[in-house]
């Protein structure tokens, strides 16, 4: 066996890693067969590589999606305090709770203005919506926006790199300096990078007439997160936003946020 061969073999996780394989399913079939690939198939079946027959039911859990829904939307509503909020968060709330499995969030939020009212008209006129990060524009789901909605992310716009290293700043600002042509009116969802939020708040406060719609902020980290939250509390601009104090946030709240808008969890 070569050095290769050598290092491959003992690669934690490899498929020949007879360490990962409980000894007694180890070797399965004849003594001459010590395949691990038959062994997995004597554990789980060969149907499970073969796609033939019956699914393997090695476990008792929930598999019927609507109920899924309807439990979890039930015990989320038990779980979480929005005696607080005003009716209209509370469906944002719920969705929020639901993306990140947190009820103690809801004290940590706030708002300005009418927030949930204010996009979701924005997206029945059409309104796109700019997202910071992929994984914002992934978690959104495009069917149930009302008119067809634009999502739009320009993190990995060359451009945005050009602005970068012209600028000295992080690619998720330098990304926000091409929303311009499609900030008035639109619906913002930060769910990623606080120097996304900031630049944001650097540009209405330069360009107040490029106002959006509304503003859904859940930047993440340990870095600037809590601070970019702040500012947009303190920043006074006007704009209808709702946002979560402190280091929490994330792509999933960001886009659980835009989904809330069209209609509640188990809806």
């Amino acid at each position: 066996m070569d050095k290769r061969s050598t290092l491959e073999s003992h690669r934690p996780g490899c498929m020949n890693d007879s360490r990962w394989i409980p000894a007694h399913e180890r070797y399965a079939g004849d003594e001459g067969d010590r395949s691990p690939r038959r062994a997995t198939v004597s554990r789980f079946g060969a149907d499970a590589f073969s796609g033939a027959g019956a699914m393997s039911r090695g476990y008792e859990y929930a598999r019927d999606p609507e109920a899924i829904y309807r439990l979890s939307a039930q015990r989320v509503a038990e779980a979480t305090d929005v005696s607080a909020l005003p009716p209209a968060l509370v469906t944002l709330a719920y969705r929020l709770v639901h993306a990140c499995g947190m009820p103690d969030i809801v004290g940590d939020l706030r708002w300005h203005g009418t927030p949930v009212e204010a996009a979701a008209d924005a997206l029945r006129a059409g309104a796109g919506v700019l997202v910071d990060c992929e994984m914002v524009a992934g978690g959104i789901i495009r069917a149930r926006l009302p008119a067809a909605n634009t999502v739009r992310c320009t993190l990995n716009d060359p451009r945005a790199r050009e602005i970068q290293r012209r600028e000295r700043t992080t690619r998720s600002a330098a990304a926000v300096d091409l929303w311009c042509a499609h900030l008035p009116g639109s619906v913002v969802a930060i769910g990623n990078a606080p120097t996304a939020l900031f630049r944001l708040l650097e540009t209405l406060t330069d360009t107040p007439e490029l106002r959006p719609a509304a503003i859904l902020a859940f930047p993440v980290g340990f870095v600037g997160a809590a601070e970019s939250k702040r500012a947009l509390v303190e920043a006074g601009l006007g704009i209808p936003f709702v946002t979560l104090l402190g280091r929490r946030g994330g792509s999933a709240m960001a886009a659980a946020a835009v989904n809330a808008l069209s209609g509640p969890l188990a809806g």
